[in-house]
Parts: C-alpha cells; sequence; structure tokens
C-alpha cells in the first residue's frame, strides 16, 4: 500500500498523529525529562563560564567578549535549528558546511552585487538563501523520492556543492562591495549584533515550528515510527522532502550571514560546521535515530561550544587541546543529562 493509497480526515488526522509522535514524549510526561536534559546542559555552560572567569578574569567577562561568543555561535545556530529538524525526522544533512560556502559565493559574484547594486541590497540576500533552499530540495528529492540513504545523497553534495563553489569563485575570494548589505550585517540593534539577532529569530521560530505546530508533531512521528506516522495519513516522502528544504534554508540563511561577518565569499566558508551542528544538536538531546527534539537543547548545545572555543583562545591554547576538551565536554554533558531525567523519572 503507498502513501497515497491511505486518506484520513483532517479532524482525525492531528489526534492520530498526537498518538504516534511517540508516547513518551508528550507534553505532560515530558515536562520533567526535557528540563532535567537542558538542566544538564545549563550546568555545564555555567560551568565552562566559570572556568573561563576564573583564568581569563575581566577579558572572559566582560560584555563585548560575551557578544563576541554569541556571535561566533550565531551561524553554526542557524544551521543547527535546520539540523535538529531533519535529525529528529530520523535523517542526517552532511552538506550544511558545503551549502554554506556555496551560497556565500554565488551571492558574491559580480552579477548578483551588479543587480544589488542597481536595485536593492536585499538580492544578496535572496539569492543566498535561495541557493540553500534549492540544494536542500535536491536533497529532499533524492532522499525521499529517489530512495537515496541520507548519509550518501548529503555526502554527495557535500562534495558536489563545495566544487561548485571552487568553480565559480574561481578559487578566490570575492570580496562584497554593496555597502546597504554591509551596513545591514554590522548593525547592531540594541547595542545587539545583528548576527546574534538573525540566530534568535531563527531559534524562537524553529521552536515554534518544532513544538506548536502539525509539522512539528509530522516531523516527530515520522523519526519515531514511520510506518506508524504513514498509517496515521502523514505523507512520508513529501514531508522528508520539506525537511531537508527547510535544512537547506537555514543553510542559505548561514551563508548570507557568514558573508556578512567576513565580508567575503569563499568556497572554504563553512568547512566542517556540519560536523559542529550535528554535535551541538546531539548534545542538546535530539535523539541521532530520530522521533525526539528539542530547539532550546540545541541552542544552548551551540553556546558551550562557542564559549568552550573563547575560553581556550582566551588562555592562547591550541586548538589540539581543544579539540580534546569539545569530546569530554560532550560526555560530560550526555551524562549529566542522563542523570538529571533519571531522577526527574524516579520522581514522577
Amino acid at each position: 500500500m503507498s502513501e497515497q493509497d491511505v486518506t484520513v480526515p483532517a479532524a482525525d488526522e492531528s489526534a492520530r498523529i498526537e498518538r504516534v509522535a511517540k508516547p513518551g514524549e508528550k507534553r505532560g510526561g515530558l515536562l520533567k525529562g526535557a528540563t532535567g536534559r537542558n538542566l544538564g546542559l545549563v550546568i555545564a555552560l555555567v560551568a565552562l563560564c566559570i572556568f573561563g572567569v576564573i583564568t581569563a578574569g575581566e577579558r572572559f567577562a566582560s560584555i563585548d567578549n560575551v557578544l563576541t561568543i554569541l556571535r561566533l555561535a550565531s551561524v553554526v545556530g542557524v544551521i543547527s535549528i535546520g539540523m535538529t529538524f531533519v535529525i529528529t525526522g530520523g535523517g542526517i544533512d552532511l552538506s550544511v558546511g558545503s551549502v554554506i560556502g556555496l551560497a556565500s559565493v554565488w551571492a558574491s559574484t559580480l552579477a548578483t552585487q551588479t543587480m544589488a547594486n542597481d536595485v536593492h541590497w536585499v538580492i544578496i540576500v535572496l539569492c543566498g538563501i535561495g541557493v540553500g533552499l534549492g540544494a536542500g530540495l535536491i536533497n529532499g528529492v533524492l532522499i525521499a523520492y529517489g530512495k537515496v540513504v541520507a548519509f550518501i545523497a548529503t555526502l554527495a553534495m557535500l562534495v558536489a556543492a563545495r566544487g561548485l563553489a571552487e568553480i565559480i569563485a574561481n578559487r578566490q575570494t570575492q570580496i562584497v562591495e554593496v555597502d546597504g548589505f554591509l551596513d545591514f550585517a554590522r548593525s547592531s540593534p540594541l547595542g545587539v549584533p545583528m548576527l546574534v539577532w538573525i540566530f534568535v529569530l531563527v531559534s524562537v521560530a524553529g521552536w515554534i515550528l518544532l513544538n506548536r505546530t502539525t509539522f512539528g508533531r509530522r516531523t516527530i512521528a515520522v523519526g519515531g515510527n514511520p510506518e506508524a506516522a504513514r498509517l496515521a495519513g502523514i505523507k512520508i516522502k513529501r514531508h522528508t522532502m520539506y525537511l531537508y528544504a527547510l535544512c537547506g534554508l537555514t543553510a542559505g540563511i548561514g551563508g548570507v550571514m557568514m558573508l556578512g561577518r567576513t565580508t567575503a565569499g569563499s568556497s572554504t566558508n563553512g568547512q566542517l560546521y556540519e560536523l559542529d551542528a550535528i554535535a551541538a544538536v546531539v548534545i542538546g538531546g535530539t535523539l541521532l535515530i530520530g522521533g525526539r527534539g528539542t530547539i532550546v537543547g540545541t541552542v544552548l548545545g551551540v553556546l558551550i561550544f562557542s564559549t568552550l572555543s573563547n575560553v581556550f583562545t582566551q588562555n592562547n591554547l591550541s586548538i589540539s587541546a581543544q579539540a580534546i576538551a569539545k569530546g569530554v565536554i560532550i560526555v560530560v554533558a550526555v551524562l549529566l543529562q542522563q542523570r538529571i531525567a533519571e531522577r526527574s523519572r524516579a520522581g514522577t
């Protein structure tokens, strides 16, 4: 029986999706467990901040440094929101870093900048987002309708997008000279960098989409039990395509943000960002096998990694030491989540 053969009245579909979307994850029973997992991350983040204050003093605790941490977390944070949806839906996307590079290059070509100067600087934004959305749709079609394994399809996009970016840029850095776009990217409403505001807005939109809409419930259902979700009336293939398109969309936004932060498009932009995004999503409490996702946890995971890098930079420690510490932080954070979540369930 194909997914098109199942027709469910609109009034019944929402109730069926609620039953499929992991019984243990429903609002009443999940609250303590989710709070426990997030509290574990908060403890790890606070401990990291205390260590930063002890070792670097005012250099770490200054407002400027806090804003620097948030600014550096913003790009990875935005793509991590999209990654949360894909992983919650039972998939994986290895191509987001390369898509960032491709989006930044395409949006900074001479043709794009000329059009932006002639029309409006928003052309650069639309171009970058469009490239990301297109790459995500290609991934989604290959995986959902072409039945290509997600790991292979997105790995192919990782290689192809990076190669296309190199061809377009001719392995050169393309400087952005559109004043309107640069002024927007460098602005700081209420004293907070624009990139941080974008991260906040994407995070809020992601939380609402995952927790307060049918789309979010369908995502959890598809990741938790695809067959049961199909029988509940969810069009699995179409929804899977949407998830990868959403992830590509956030990668496109990330590419535009990278362009604003560095003022240059380069095929090297976004290298290994996919690994940071996946790690942040997983330590945030989203199940790698799908069926459970948390935007709050993802944001905390991103902040942990960004703060960790800043602490090591402030103390002039090597990148190798940072990599080792990242591994330790991941293990400690997961252990704290599990311990506190177990206590919460025991007290239920």
